[in-house]
């Protein structure tokens, strides 16, 4: 099928906005993007095409979420609910999370941990159609040493020693994990350690790394004190998750190294989602007591160069603070970077870490039509994503608000 979107401004990471712009798409993929009378002339010519007036929109490529949990329990009765659901219920209750999501405009989502394997039916059944959701790119379980951070939930397994490490990384390979995450330090939802607390030793990180890069998959981490990101880093980590308590020293060294940021920064400003859920009071008090080194921490990661994403932790569907997850944390990041970073940290960057630069990211000719509309401008302001109301995936419309 041939679609026509016009009387549009396409914003995107790469380029200059294209005002007055025609986006030709055919199929699942753009076949092209430019002046709306010259696309459309083109468009046209090829055959019977689909028009859509787009009213003025801004668009962009869809959201990418970098830190995401469809099956989230947290300690507290929102999160012993979650836990108490059998395996069919869990499947339903992901796959809803999993709608809610590209209706919000996240067209990509990296998943860092789910129970117990669900997340790679979700995956199943969204690419064959069953289901609508987000492109899935996923680490299955996330691998902890015996007692350490999550250890409670379905969603990790315990290994030990550098041989228990690499079977946990061959585990999680097999059974369908684009990337590994490890938990190499304490963290806010672990009641009996510390976010500093250190989880693995040096060979266990070298064992995780060397075997997920032997296999062409990137590893992330879960990690708070600098001391700890520090020698993760030099064995050749892809990305931190948190990084709590970074100093100026590892910051440089991770925008040498090439290790992303996906900072989180929701965690530990969200007091609103922790009542919703009955989150106990300690979790509550490391979490909202993390925050001024967490942003400290932030920004001297930025000051380094270091590349950052966008992940909310958080549902990324969630409603919270006015507005979902995903955007709220990426208002909070537009805070430092300012609206034309952050449209990156949002969309390109993410998509260039999961080596998908080829087929996402933008709106170009040769893309997957992933892309999202907003009536206000997101180059002027983050906040325009509060109004995202029009979501494509891969050339199927699965929002379209009647104005």
């Amino acid at each position: 099928m041939n679609q026509l979107l016009g009387n549009c401004t396409v914003v995107d990471a790469r380029a200059l906005p294209v005002k007055d712009a025609g986006v030709w798409i055919t199929g699942d993929r753009i076949t092209a993007v430019g002046p709306y009378g010259e696309i459309a002339s083109q468009a046209r010519a090829a055959g019977p095409v689909v028009e859509r007036d787009m009213d003025g929109a801004f668009v962009t490529p869809g959201l990418a979420n970098m830190h995401t949990h469809f099956s989230l329990s947290l300690p507290g009765s929102g999160g012993n609910t979650v836990k108490d659901l059998g395996p069919h219920d869990l499947a339903l209750y992901m796959a809803d999370g999993a709608r809610r999501t590209l209706d919000c405009g996240v067209t990509t989502v990296r998943n860092v941990a789910e129970k117990d394997h669900a997340d790679f039916a979700l995956r199943r059944a969204i690419k064959a159609g069953r289901v609508p959701g987000p492109r899935m790119y996923t680490a299955g379980r996330a691998l902890v040493c015996t007692g350490g951070h999550g250890h409670e939930s379905g969603d990790t397994m315990e290994c030990d020693g550098p041989v228990g490490f690499r079977h946990g990384v061959r585990s999680q390979i097999k059974a369908g994990a684009d990337l590994i995450k490890v938990m190499i330090s304490g963290g806010i939802a672990g009641e009996h350690e510390g976010i500093a607390t250190p989880q693995l030793f040096a060979d266990e990180m070298a064992a995780v790394i060397e075997t997920a890069h032997a296999w062409g998959r990137k590893v992330t981490a879960h990690a708070g004190p600098a001391e700890v990101i520090a020698a993760a880093v030099e064995l050749g980590l892809d990305c931190v998750e948190h990084g709590y308590q970074l100093t100026p020293e590892v910051a440089a060294r991770m925008a040498a190294r090439g290790t992303a940021l996906v900072p989180t920064l929701l965690v530990t400003r969200c007091k609103e989602f922790f009542d919703e859920l009955g989150v106990p009071e300690w979790m509550q008090c490391r979490s909202l007591g993390a925050g001024p080194r967490h942003i400290e921490s932030f920004k001297m990661a930025l000051d380094a160069g270091v590349e950052i994403l966008l992940g909310s932790d958080m549902p990324p569907f969630w409603s919270f603070e006015g507005t979902n997850a995903t955007v709220r944390e990426l208002e909070n990041l537009a805070e430092h970077l300012g609206p034309v970073r952050a449209l990156h940290a949002g969309t390109r960057g993410p998509i260039d870490w999961l080596g998908l630069s080829d087929d996402l990211g933008t709106v170009e000719p040769g893309k997957y039509a992933d892309v999202i509309a907003m009536d206000a401008d997101p180059l002027d302001d983050t906040s325009a994503f509060r109004g995202v109301r029009f979501v494509m995936k891969g050339g199927v419309v699965s929002r379209e608000d009647q104005r």
